[in-house]
C-alpha cells in the first residue's frame, strides 16, 4: 500500500497541493521560533535573552502545533471525502480498512515531509528577521548571534508529519466506515464531549479571571486560554450548532431568499458535517484574534495610564499577542481557502445536475451565496461570543470597567477580513466552476 500510496502523490499532486501548503507554512512557523530554542541555548547568549527567546518559543509553538493540526485536519478531511468512490472502489476489490489507512497515511506522511523539507530555507530566513526584530526591540542582547539546529528541524518535522498522520487516520477511519455503509455514533459521541469538554475549561479560565488580583501579571493568561478553548469547542460542535440554528433560519431563508435561500438551507442541513471544516477556522480566528486584540489594548492603556514603563515581560507578552495573532490570521484564511476551494469545486456534478434541472448560474450562484453568508453569521457570531466572554472579564478586573475603552473597529477589522475571505472564495469558485458545460459537469461529477 506504501507504493500505491507513491503513485497516488505522483500521479495526482494537485489533490495534494492545499495539504502541501498547510504543513509548509506550519513547518515554517514552526522551526522559525523553535530556533529561538537553539540561539537560546548557543554559548554566551545572558539569562534574560535567553528567557525571552524561551519563553517566546514555547507560547507560539504550542499555539502554532494547534493551529497547523487544525489547518491540516481541515484540508484532509475534505480530500478524503471527496476520495469517497475511490475508497469504496478499493473495498469492493478486497482491500481492508486496514490497508486504504496506511494508504492514505502514508500519502499525507510524504506530503507532509515535502512540505517540512520545502520550509527549512524560508525558518532558517524568518529565524534571523525574528531574532533582529527581537534586538530592536530590546528583549535581546545586540551581540546573540542566529542559530538553527536540532530543536528547530526535530519540532518542525515533527509537527507537521504528525499532525499529517493523525488528521489522516481519523479522516480515512471515518470514510471507510462510511463506505462500509456501518454507521459511527461513537464519533458523534467523542466529538460533544471534546466539544463540551472544551467549553468547561474555557469558562473555567475565564471565570477565574475574577480570582486573581487586578494589578497580578499574569492576570491575561486567564482570559486569552479561556476564549481560546472556547474558540475550540464552538468549532468542534459548529455540525450540530450550525444544524439548530438552520431549523431556525429555514423559514425566514426562504421569505428573503425564495428558491435559492431554500436549497440554501437545504443543503446546509445535509452536508453540515463537511462544512464544519469551514466553521472551525472561521470560529477560532473570529474568538482568539478577538480576544487577544482588545485584551492586549487594554492591558497596554493600563500601563499607560499606571505611569510605568513597559519592562522586558510587557514586551515580550506584546510580541507574543501580536505573532499569535499574526499567526491566527495566516493559519485561519488558509484553512478557510482550502476548505471553502475543495468544497466548492468538488460540486461541479450538483451544479451541473441543478443546472440540467433548469437552474441558471445566476440562481446556482446565488445558493452558494447564501449559504456563504449563513456560514459566515454562524461563524462570526460563536467567535464574538468566545471573544467577549474572554474581553468583559479581564476588563473588568483591570480597570473596573464592563466594557474596554477602544471602540468596534478592531472587531469590525476581524469581521471583515472573514467575511472576504469566505464570501470571495465560496462565489469566485463556484463562477469558475459554472464556466464548465453542465453536460461535462455532470460526466465528470458522476
Amino acid at each position: 500500500m506504501l507504493f500505491l500510496a507513491m503513485r497516488s502523490v505522483r500521479k495526482r499532486p494537485g489533490r495534494f497541493l492545499a495539504t502541501l501548503l498547510s504543513a509548509f507554512l506550519g513547518a515554517a512557523i514552526v522551526m522559525t521560533f523553535s530556533s529561538l530554542h537553539d540561539t537560546a541555548a548557543a554559548p554566551g547568549v545572558d539569562d534574560v535573552s535567553s528567557e525571552s527567546m524561551t519563553v517566546s518559543a514555547s507560547v507560539v509553538g504550542g499555539y502554532g502545533s494547534l493551529l497547523v493540526f487544525f489547518a491540516i485536519a481541515s484540508t484532509l478531511t475534505v480530500s478524503v471525502r471527496q476520495r469517497a468512490e475511490e475508497i469504496r472502489l478499493l473495498r469492493c476489490t478486497g482491500a481492508t480498512p486496514g490497508q486504504i489507512t496506511r494508504m492514505v497515511v502514508g500519502e499525507s506522511a510524504v506530503v507532509a515531509l515535502a512540505g517540512a523539507v520545502l520550509a527549512t530555507g524560508p525558518a532558517v530566513l524568518g529565524g534571523r528577521l525574528l531574532l533582529d526584530l527581537f534586538k530592536d526591540s530590546g528583549q535581546v542582547a545586540p551581540h546573540v548571534d542566529p542559530a538553527f539546529g536540532v530543536m528547530a528541524l526535530g519540532s518542525g518535522f515533527g509537527i507537521a508529519v504528525l499532525a499529517s498522520v493523525g488528521a489522516a487516520f481519523l479522516a480515512v477511519r471515518r470514510a471507510t466506515v462510511t463506505a462500509a455503509g456501518k454507521r459511527g455514533p461513537s464519533v458523534g459521541r467523542g466529538r460533544t464531549l471534546a466539544g463540551c469538554a472544551a467549553l468547561v475549561a474555557g469558562a473555567g479560565g475565564i471565570l477565574t479571571t475574577y480570582a486573581v488580583d487586578g494589578t497580578n501579571e499574569m492576570l491575561m493568561a486567564f482570559p486569552a486560554y479561556g476564549a481560546v478553548l472556547l474558540s475550540v469547542g464552538f468549532a468542534v460542535l459548529a455540525p450540530s450548532l450550525l444544524g439548530r440554528l438552520l431549523e431556525v433560519l429555514r423559514g425566514p431563508l426562504a421569505a428573503v431568499g425564495g428558491a435559492s435561500g431554500y436549497l440554501s438551507a437545504h443543503n446546509l442541513r445535509r452536508r453540515g458535517a463537511e462544512l464544519a471544516g469551514v466553521l472551525m477556522p472561521m470560529i477560532i480566528f473570529t474568538g482568539m484574534a478577538t480576544a487577544t486584540l482588545y485584551i492586549q489594548a487594554v492591558e497596554s492603556d493600563w500601563v499607560a495610564a499606571s505611569g510605568l514603563a513597559k519592562t522586558v515581560d510587557d514586551k515580550n507578552v506584546e510580541t507574543l499577542n501580536l505573532v499569535v495573532v499574526g499567526i491566527i490570521v495566516v493559519f485561519s484564511c488558509i484553512m478557510l481557502v482550502n476548505s471553502l476551494y475543495a468544497a466548492t469545486s468538488y460540486r461541479s456534478g450538483e451544479f451541473g445536475r441543478q443546472r440540467l434541472a433548469g437552474a441558471t448560474p445566476g440562481q446556482v450562484l446565488g445558493v452558494v451565496g447564501w449559504e456563504a453568508v449563513i456560514l459566515t453569521l454562524t461563524g462570526l457570531v460563536l467567535g464574538t461570543v468566545a471573544g467577549i466572554a474572554g474581553i468583559i472579564p479581564f476588563t473588568m478586573v483591570r480597570t473596573d470597567q464592563v466594557l474596554p475603552d477602544e471602540g468596534p473597529v478592531t472587531w469590525l477589522a476581524v469581521m471583515a477580513i472573514a467575511t472576504v475571505a469566505t464570501l470571495s472564495t465560496s462565489i469566485g469558485t463556484a463562477r469558475r466552476t459554472l464556466r464548465t458545460p453542465a453536460i461535462d459537469a455532470v460526466t465528470v461529477g458522476a
